[in-house]
């Protein structure tokens, strides 16, 4: 106790301090480089856990039965991961990125103090055994509440806390990859932040800090390894062109069976039955399919390389390994089954993120392309940078990030040779992508509860109000049973001219507006024998507590109506008012467009 009063006495006077003699955008400017700093030492850390409990598992593994413990490894890590949760943590560990964009819309920048640590864990222990997942979602949600915490400890407001969250998720991408533009384009195009002179300055030194990190304890080598063996030439680019298209149908057929797949293991309520299937499925995959066991780093590095060997390590048709038609078959498979197996891996219980698969996916879907053009001499294409621009491509599509990906693949080639195929690729797969959906995987769920902020102005600003801080209670409530006599003195003593009516238990029964009792306030032989039951009607419209502020700005200017009644479950709880509304509107606007 009192380490802790002296750790609160410190901070105090560094808070005194801090006001006196540095500006809120040199203190920004600081803790961005904090946080990418923090960032990056969290990147290395999970990066190193999971190494670490992939060597312990295979240790002592003979390969000949190696391939029938994949059955089990991925159910363990995953059981293992769910016991952490349930059991350390003692409360839920969302999924990464989503849970980031969900906490800037709805939690007002605030992010729980156990997401600075428990994904890096629970994401280790499932990807460490096997779990078909990636690293970077985990990265940037123990990044992005790094950067939360760090605003709530020195008092910064939801402004300053959403850049420090955003700061954080460039500095994630950027000591992963060692990509520090990719990473600033990822926070400005993923997490919804707006591109302003205040944002990208400390989005650049974050992201820097944290590639500078991470190239300082694990070495300048990129985590995926490519060499540009062929020059881009004007003659492919038809082909690249098909290319965007086929990596956008991919795209959304990743996106279609990802959501079909988790509202199926959503009917599933308990733990165990969503382990039992979701591990069994895994498993079944692993066993057919060794390549889909883990991140599959490995798996992209060797199809980047124009190899195809991972098909048969391990592989029951490892003496088909010489035929093209199993190569080509197995490659479709692979990519069809990416999806499932992740989905499956976060079904169970599992913690990872979506980005590695849609890398999986993207890489084999260019190799398979190229394969197929040179098998049938048609054209020859280069496998390896076929399979690199086809990475672009998936990011594009899957998590609508067209940028990303272009940015991200020319940083992983230390150059921009191929940047006009990257532009190509990627601009028709996120544009077929986004004919089909609106929202990437990321948002898809959150838009669907009204639960994102977006980089349309008007639906961000309404995202951030909520019906229960709009809410006004100051109407004096009347019951039908009441006399227009009784009413006449409800209405002396009110400063509104609307009168919500309502039963003993305050089910809402309709409402009196004064001006309909008007003409007969004044006429004292009227006041026994006139009951409100008789004066009150049922508005056109009403909103409810748990209705989003875009509904109900939709139904005060579809309506007309200057006060509109508030209910939960049939239950009267006051009105939101056109003015109220509109000046909130208005303020929060005001505030965003400030620099």
């Amino acid at each position: 106790m009192y380490a802790k009063k002296k750790i609160y006495h410190y901070l105090k006077k560094l808070l005194i301090w801090r006001v006196k003699h540095i500006t809120n955008y040199q203190f920004i400017l600081f803790l961005s480089v904090f946080t990418g700093i923090a960032t990056g030492i969290s990147t290395i850390l999970i990066n190193n856990i999971v190494i670490f409990i992939k060597k312990l598992v295979h240790w002592g593994i003979s390969d000949e039965y190696h391939n029938y413990l994949y059955f089990a490894l991925p159910s363990i890590g995953i059981l293992l991961t769910i016991l952490f949760i349930k059991y350390v943590i003692k409360q839920p560990v969302r999924h990464g990125i989503p849970n980031v964009l969900f906490s800037i819309s709805k939690k007002n920048a605030i992010l729980s103090r156990h997401n600075m640590f428990s994904s890096v864990i629970t994401s280790a222990l499932t990807i460490g055994f096997g779990g078909s997942v990636g690293l970077e979602g985990p990265s940037v949600a123990t990044g992005a509440a790094q950067g939360a915490n760090i605003g709530r400890l020195f008092h910064l407001d939801y402004k300053q806390r959403v850049l420090l969250i955003g700061c954080a998720s460039s500095a994630a991408l950027a000591g992963i990859f060692k990509a520090p533009i990719a990473g600033v384009v990822f926070a400005l195009e993923v997490m919804m932040l707006d591109l302003t002179v205040a944002s990208i300055v400390p989005l650049l030194l974050a992201s820097l800090s944290a590639a500078i990190v991470s190239s300082l304890f694990l070495g300048q080598e990129v985590i995926y390894h490519f060499t540009l063996k062929t020059d881009f030439k004007l003659s492919t680019i038809p082909y690249y062109i098909l290319l965007g298209i086929v990596a956008g149908l991919v795209s959304i057929y990743f996106s279609k069976v990802y959501i079909k797949i988790a509202e199926f293991f959503d009917k599933f309520k308990s733990w165990y039955v969503r382990l039992l299937i979701g591990g069994g499925v895994l498993g079944l995959l692993i066993f057919i399919f060794p390549a889909l066991y883990g991140d599959g780093y490995e798996v992209i590095n060797m199809t980047l390389a124009g190899k195809y060997d991972f098909l048969f390590d391990k592989s029951l048709f490892y003496h088909y390994q010489h035929s093209f038609w199993v190569v080509l078959i197995l490659l479709l498979l692979i990519v069809l089954f990416k999806v499932v197996a992740a989905s499956a891996t976060f079904g169970a219980g599992g913690v990872g993120g979506i980005f590695a698969p849609s890398l999986f996916m993207g890489a084999n879907t260019g190799l398979v392309f190229a394969l197929l053009f040179n098998q049938f001499q048609i054209k020859t294409l280069s496998t390896s940078n076929f399979a690199l621009v086809g990475m672009g491509g998936l990011i594009a599509g899957v998590l609508h990030a067209p940028l990303t990906g272009i940015f991200l693949i020319a940083d992983i080639t230390s150059g921009y040779a191929l940047l006009m195929p990257l532009m190509i690729v990627s601009t028709i797969a996120y544009t077929i992508s986004r004919y089909f959906s609106s929202n990437s995987v990321y948002t898809m769920q959150l838009a669907r509860r009204k639960e994102l902020i977006t980089h349309h102005k008007d639906k961000a600003v309404l995202s951030l109000m909520k019906v229960d801080k709009m809410l006004e209670t100051n109407f004096a409530k009347v019951q039908p049973h009441y006399t227009l006599g009784h009413l006449v003195e409800v209405v002396a003593a009110s400063e509104r001219n609307i009168f919500p009516v309502t039963d003993d238990e305050n089910n809402f029964l309709g409402i009196v507006v004064l001006n309909d009792i008007r003409n007969i306030m004044f006429k004292p032989e009227m006041y026994d024998d006139t009951f409100v039951r008789d004066l009150m009607f049922i508005p056109k419209e009403y909103v409810d507590l748990d209705d989003s502020m875009e509904e109900v700005a939709s139904k005060i200017q579809s309506s007309g109506l200057f006060n509109i009644v508030v209910l939960h479950n049939g239950k009267y709880l006051g009105f939101v008012s056109r003015a109220n509304v509109f000046s909130t509107y208005r303020r929060i606007l005001k505030y965003f467009s400030e620099d």
